[in-house]
C-alpha cells in the first residue's frame, strides 16, 4: 500500500472508465484552453463556448466532459496538482524534517500560483463554489493535495496523529490561498501560516517509533519538541 493509499483507502471510489487515447487528447486540449483563458482573465473569462472553440471541440462534447464551468475549473486544479505531484517525485524536497519538507513543497506550489494569479483565483473560486454535483471532482482535489503533502513528508508509515496533522495542513493551505487571493493576507503571511501548520506534523510524530523518512525527519522532530 502506498502512502497515498493510507489516506484514501477507507473511502476509495471506483475508478472511472479509462479514456481512449483520442478522448484523453481531447480532454487535455480542453483543460489547456481552460487554463489559458483563466490565466488571461480569471474566473469570469472562462466561458464554455470559448473553451470549446479554443480546444476545437463541439460545445455539446465539452459539456459531456465537464457539465459546468465549475466542473471544468476544479478539473483544471486537479490537473495542476497532478503536475505538481509528478514534479515532486522527480525532485523531492530536501528539508531536514517532515514539516520542513511539507512546507517546502507547498511553498513551491504557492510560488507557481503567484506567477499566475488569475488562474489561481479562478481555480480556487471554482473549488469554493463547488456544490454536491461537483463532489467527486472536489474530493479528488482534496485527495491529491493530501497525497502531495504526505509524499513530501517522506514518512513511510504515518501515524493517525500525523495523518490528522496533514489534514489540518491541507485546510490551512486552502484557507491561506483564499485569504491571499482576496487581499486579506500577504504572501509573507501565507508562508508563515503554512510553515506553522506544517510543524504539527513533526509534533504529532515526536514520540512515535524509530526515525523514518529521508533525512531521519522524526529524529529532528524529537529534538524540536524537546525544546518547546
Amino acid at each position: 500500500m502506498t502512502r497515498a493509499d493510507a489516506v484514501t483507502a477507507p473511502g476509495a471510489r471506483a475508478a472511472a472508465p479509462a479514456l481512449t487515447e483520442r478522448q484523453e487528447a481531447r480532454r487535455r486540449r480542453i483543460l489547456r484552453a481552460s487554463a489559458e483563458l483563466a490565466g488571461r482573465g480569471g474566473f469570469d473569462a472562462v466561458q464554455m463556448r470559448e473553451v470549446a472553440e479554443s480546444s476545437q471541440v463541439a460545445l455539446g462534447t465539452l459539456y459531456r466532459y465537464f457539465p459546468s464551468k465549475v466542473h471544468l475549473l476544479v478539473a483544471t486544479m486537479q490537473d495542476r496538482l497532478e503536475h505538481l505531484h509528478t514534479a515532486l517525485r522527480r525532485r523531492p524536497p530536501t528539508g531536514g524534517t517532515a514539516a520542513r519538507r511539507a512546507a517546502q513543497t507547498l511553498l513551491r506550489a504557492f510560488r507557481a500560483l503567484q506567477r499566475e494569479p488569475r488562474l489561481a483565483e479562478a481555480m480556487v473560486r471554482a473549488l469554493t463554489f463547488a456544490d454536491r454535483s461537483v463532489s467527486a471532482e472536489a474530493e479528488e482535489v482534496s485527495r491529491r493535495t493530501t497525497a502531495i503533502i504526505l509524499d513530501a513528508t517522506g514518512l513511510a508509515g504515518p501515524t493517525p496523529e500525523q495523518l490528522s496533522a496533514i489534514r489540518v495542513v491541507e485546510h490551512t493551505w486552502h484557507s491561506a490561498l483564499i485569504a491571499w487571493l482576496s487581499g486579506r493576507a500577504s504572501a509573507a503571511q501565507v508562508k508563515a501560516d503554512i510553515e506553522t501548520a506544517c510543524r504539527l506534523i513533526d509534533l504529532a510524530g515526536a514520540d512515535t517509533g524509530p526515525e523514518t523518512g529521508p533525512d531521519k525527519g522524526l529524529g529532528h522532530t524529537r529534538k524540536y519538541a524537546s525544546r518547546q
